[in-house]
């Protein structure tokens, strides 16, 4: 269901799907309302490609365009991806495979490539090495707070499980991460392919970089929504590990949704002994005695800093606290 968006780089996007010849297959081509020269070059593509299939829509944005797509398809699997990116041509082979041969799978995706090489920042190239690392589904879901763990154009899912889960929703933030996370606390199963398979082009018109759903501050909303949906549910006492800008700022959007955390943690011996809106802020090792207090406790981790991430692991492990059930990242 590719989202065509950007003339310099369609042909190339139309080539890599081109190349992928296994079995019988759809590619919807929706022209959400282009100025320039795309709809031409799709009319002139599908005169020769018998698969592509033109929808033409009126500045409907995003969302409009993902739904419509999704609305067209008939197919039972759907794929989806960019103008501008690029599917190597085993990508869709592979995909269908793994969820002809697991029934149970209501999404797969692979590793990803971002392209070309001298526009990547550092920023984008630690956040693929994280979701490239996430190989299995237990992980993926113990970390999904941390970020997105696929990304958009890289994935293919069961079009009944998903419309199931509700479709692209617009809640004012990011509409693939929204609906991985209704996904996942549905008890949907996911699943990623070892290998890279799709290269994902970065540019400064790239949506996460120009539009505000895509803000640090509405993730941390959309976290915050579906952490009081799913792991703090039902939970009397919340920690917060991290009273810095991070924490506060998840803080912040938590209280929103009426969860008003009991403690916080934090290494800082500035902000140890002192309280953030009553709660006292605790050092590490201050923690297990006040857990063994509380009322069915969870623990967040809400620590920006780079290289954090191991070490609180490595404290709560020797506490005996397990990720994924006592606690969970959201930084």
């Amino acid at each position: 269901m590719p989202v065509y968006n950007a003339e310099s780089t369609l042909t190339e996007a139309l080539e890599s799907l081109s190349r992928q010849t296994f079995g019988d297959f759809e590619i919807i081509a929706i022209d959400d309302g282009s100025t320039d020269q795309s709809l031409d070059i799709l009319q002139t593509w599908a005169q020769h490609e018998h698969r592509l299939r033109i929808l033409q829509t009126s500045h409907t944005g995003i969302l409009g365009a993902l739904n419509e797509g999704l609305r067209a398809c008939q197919a039972p699997l759907v794929a989806r991806m960019d103008a501008d990116d690029h599917s190597l041509p085993e990508r869709l082979e592979q995909q269908l495979a793994i969820l002809i041969s697991n029934p149970q799978l209501a999404l797969v995706s692979c590793q990803v490539r971002a392209f070309p090489a001298e526009d990547v920042h550092q920023g984008l190239q630690l956040y693929l090495d994280w979701q490239n690392s996430l190989l299995d589904e237990a992980t993926m879901r113990r970390e999904i707070f941390i970020e997105s763990p696929f990304v958009h154009p890289s994935v293919m899912f069961r079009r009944t499980l998903v419309e199931e889960a509700g479709g692209y929703q617009d809640h004012g933030w990011a509409e693939d991460y929204d609906l991985w996370m209704r996904m996942c606390l549905a008890g949907m199963k996911f699943a990623k392919l070892p290998v890279m398979l799709l290269e994902w082009r970065e540019s400064a018109q790239r949506l996460t970089r120009t539009d505000p759903r895509y803000s640090s501050d509405n993730f941390l909303r959309l976290k915050a929504h579906y952490l009081a949906r799913g792991p703090l549910l039902n939970r009397a006492d919340v920690f917060i590990w991290g009273a810095g800008i991070t924490g506060r700022r998840l803080r912040k959007f938590l209280l929103q949704e009426g969860i008003h955390p009991c403690a916080y943690v934090d290494v800082d011996p500035k902000k140890i002994g002192r309280t953030l809106d009553k709660a006292p802020i605790l050092a590490p090792h201050e923690l297990s005695g006040s857990w063994t207090k509380a009322k069915q406790p969870v623990l967040i981790v809400a620590v920006g800093a780079r290289g954090a991430r191991p070490l609180i692991r490595t404290w709560l492990d020797q506490l005996g606290l397990q990720e994924g059930q006592d606690w969970w990242f959201s930084a």
